[in-house]
């Protein structure tokens, strides 16, 4: 569960500490206190989207941080290789002037999508804007299979009707007129004509240039290695390297045997010679390799401008224009022989389509299975929310094969007895929608390990006794996982087992937000506010008393 929030530099909370039990916490106060700022400092660190404009005025940066207790073992942690300590999870966000984001996990650095797949395991939060999703029928399908647990099934049923996906391509790919067929083949057969009478040879054009250039530069590379064969084996003016080194080597072959050292030295002296003797010949058979004929380099020059012409046409290098012919010969043939191929993908189709059906078939038993429970439980909930008359259905539709399936559901519901099905965006009024949203959630909320629920002003046009019904469901969900519910509802914050106050004040220019926890005289004169207004009477103390002892 969340215990404990820590909020800095964001938006007129220059700093707050606030404090969350077990069970039913409440947030109240005043229209434009910062109520909505708790919660969206709660989505930051479950990783949701931040803006920079938070951040209060004249600060670089928020921070926001909170400690969870009571942490479930999830895979998460050895999968993000994050200390795992049951007993307390520290999660802290900063968010800065120049939009980066650091977020840390007990001290350990992640990602803000990381961040997110953990946030989604801690806390669930229910606002109104999640109420007016159940008008989009569009959502309806994913809450039902989120109740069934039908996973398995639904991706087993994606993977064939991928299969059905790919075949159905191939055959559009494969399925054109006569004309159409008749210019591509033609155009595939000038392509693969040109490529192959320039008989290509992988490499060649990296060769060819390597050797363009040795042409170009021959006469300088010639002159260079005659140099240093001269140098190095003398010319008729001058005795070169090989045979000073050649006397040296005589020289010290001559004394070598008066003193050990010498001996030494005269080895090195014939290792410096042979290896001189070596680099002449090599600069001499380099030398002479560079004979080339007359026409060599304009033979060259043409060559390299045949594969230029093809490089622009089919690829930047060899290897790409012969893969392009290799591509171009298959599509040929594929074409050429499409009728046959055809008759086959129609074969291979009709029995992936049959398998996609197949498994659309136990996707839709175990969907409708669901749905009879959904439909029970939802008018049980409906029930204890004040609308015993209720009439809640997954109308099903069948479709045909489909990216979710071959079914089509919507919630269809009545709220007055004789009145016929209807969409729900037709016949729920706003408190109406916001008791259907809640069952549903109390409903989804069993079927999955999340800790914490918030419910962020889903109680908006309820009133009255439907209000003190809302009040004990959430009370109810409360005993068995932890409910922070943001309300200006009296019958809902009497019901509260931790209340805190949002409050905001203006000092030297300047506005505070703060939070407070209510003793039960607090929550006496904060609940006769809720009641009667900004005056708070006797009467209005009273009937607030009234209710925290009911």
């Amino acid at each position: 569960m969340l215990s404990l929030l820590h909020i800095e530099n964001i938006a007129v909370i220059e700093q707050a500490d606030i404090g969350f039990d077990h069970g039913f916490n409440v947030l109240t106060g005043e229209t434009g206190a910062g109520k909505s700022i708790v919660i969206d400092a709660i989505s930051a660190i479950l990783g949701e989207r931040t803006y920079r404009d938070v951040i209060r005025t004249g600060s670089s940066k928020g921070f926001v941080s909170a400690v969870f207790t009571g942490i479930p073992v999830l895979p998460w942690f050895e999968e993000n290789r994050v200390d795992y300590d049951p007993d307390e999870l520290m999660i802290q966000r900063e968010i800065h002037l120049d939009g980066k984001n650091v977020c840390r996990v007990n001290g350990r650095p992640v990602t803000v999508a990381i961040l997110r797949r953990l946030g989604q395991q801690l806390i669930s939060i229910h606002g109104q804007h999640d109420s007016q999703q159940l008008f989009d029928e569009a959502t309806h399908l994913g809450l039902l299979d989120l109740y069934a647990h039908d996973e398995e099934l639904l991706a087993d049923y994606i993977e064939k009707y991928q299969k059905v996906l790919s075949i159905r391509r191939e055959i559009e790919r494969l399925s054109m007129d006569e004309s159409e067929k008749l210019r591509r083949m033609e155009m595939l057969r000038h392509q693969i004509g040109e490529i192959e009478r320039a008989e290509l040879k992988p490499g060649e054009d990296t060769e060819l240039e390597s050797r363009r250039k040795l042409l170009q530069n021959a006469e300088k590379l010639s002159d260079g290695l005659i140099e240093a064969f001269e140098a190095i084996n003398g010319d008729d003016s001058s005795d070169g390297a090989a045979a000073l080194l050649t006397q040296a080597e005589r020289a010290l072959a001559r004394i070598a045997r008066y003193d050990e050292s010498i001996d030494e030295l005269h080895e090195k002296a014939a290792d410096l010679m042979y290896q001189v003797m070596d680099l002449a010949e090599v600069a001499r058979d380099l030398r002479d390799s560079l004979a080339f004929s007359g026409d060599e380099l304009e033979k060259l020059e043409d060559r390299l401008d045949v594969i230029h012409k093809l490089r622009r046409k089919y690829g930047a290098t060899v290897e790409d224009i012969l893969e392009f012919l290799e591509t171009s010969r298959t599509e040929l043939d594929e074409i050429e022989f499409a009728g046959d191929r055809l008759e086959q993908l129609k074969k291979d189709c009709a029995a992936a389509e049959k398998k996609a059906a197949a498994s659309a078939m136990l996707l839709r038993k175990a969907r409708l299975e669901a749905a009879e429970d959904l439909q029970q439980r939802i008018r049980s909930e409906l029930e204890q929310l004040d609308m015993p008359k209720v009439q809640f259905v997954c109308q099903f539709e069948e479709t045909e094969l489909g990216q979710d399936g071959m079914d089509s559901v919507r919630f269809l519901m009545s709220a007055n007895v004789g009145e016929a099905l209807k969409p729900l965006s037709k016949v729920a009024s706003g408190g109406e929608l916001a008791r259907i949203m809640l069952a549903m959630k109390n409903v989804m909320a069993e079927q999955d390990s999340v800790p914490t629920l918030i419910f962020d002003e889903v109680d908006a046009g309820v009133s009255g006794r439907a209000a003190q019904k809302v009040a004990v469901k959430l009370r109810s969900v409360s005993a068995n996982k932890q409910v922070l519910c943001v309300t200006h509802l009296p019958q809902i914050a009497a019901m509260a087992d931790t209340h805190l106050l949002i409050s905001k004040a203006a000092r030297e220019g300047r506005t505070y937000t703060s939070v407070t926890p209510l003793d039960k005289e607090g929550r006496i004169n904060e609940i006769a506010r809720i009641i009667g207004g900004a005056v708070i009477t006797d009467t209005t103390r009273k009937s607030a008393e009234e209710m925290l002892h009911a």
